[in-house]
């Protein structure tokens, strides 16, 4: 099992419990959706994952490894095997779109040739090799989210890990975004989706977790 949750706990200074007692395990090579109202505790969940929030209780496992016992020196290292799109884009507008895809490869020491070569593989699968010379603030809001998603997977990840992806996107590019991450997925990617979108659901999900008020209800 790639992922395994134990009666997770996260509660925020000031008392606000964002999930409570949720337990679950994800098989390498799923893709699941994470549904659930505005404040659910969709988003507190994956950033529980690659380590960017803390459980306050609970086990939570990648790998087999015990992410609640790991030193904070030790997170940078347990992100690799995730690719992380999350709505606050971070884009670096003052850099084009093949140097955004290949900041992530320059802050892990890749060679140059090789990282440029990884780079552009990225963004021919999710369709922007043809823009790599442009600036992100060019592409439409669709393409942003492509060039997100390829920054994500350009260190070849074992889980990809998008929290409303398709948010603000027309229904067209909504649905290419998810034909993208199925095509990962259908390579051995773990893919995790939080979404609100019942109709991508519907389509896309082979099993589906439903979060309400921070418990797991199905």
């Amino acid at each position: 099992m790639i992922i395994s949750l134990s009666r997770i706990n996260k509660r925020y200074p000031g008392g606000y419990e964002a999930l409570t007692g949720v337990s679950f395990g994800i098989e390498a090579g799923e893709m699941v959706f994470i549904t659930g109202h505005s404040g659910a505790g969709k988003t507190t969940l994956l950033k529980l994952l690659p380590g960017i929030e803390r459980a306050t209780s609970g086990t939570l496992l990648i790998n087999g490894q015990n992410v609640g016992a790991l030193r904070d020196r030790a997170i940078p290292y347990l992100r690799r095997s995730f690719g992380l799109v999350f709505q606050d884009q971070k884009l670096l507008h003052d850099r084009s779109v093949f140097e955004n895809v290949m900041f992530p490869l320059s802050a892990t020491g890749h060679p140059l040739r090789e990282a440029a070569r990884r780079a552009r593989a990225a963004l021919d699968k999710v369709g922007l090799l043809d823009r790599e010379r442009v600036r992100p603030i060019t592409l439409s809001g669709g393409e942003q989210q492509r060039l997100c998603v390829a920054r994500a997977v350009v260190n070849r990840p074992s889980i990809l890990i998008a929290d409303e992806p398709t948010a603000n996107l027309d229904a067209e590019s909504a649905q290419d975004i998810l034909e993208i991450f199925r095509a990962f997925n259908q390579v051995g990617v773990t893919v995790l989706v939080a979404t609100h979108d019942q109709a991508l659901v519907a389509r896309y999900a082979s099993r589906m977790l439903a979060l309400d008020h921070g418990r797991l209800v199905s």
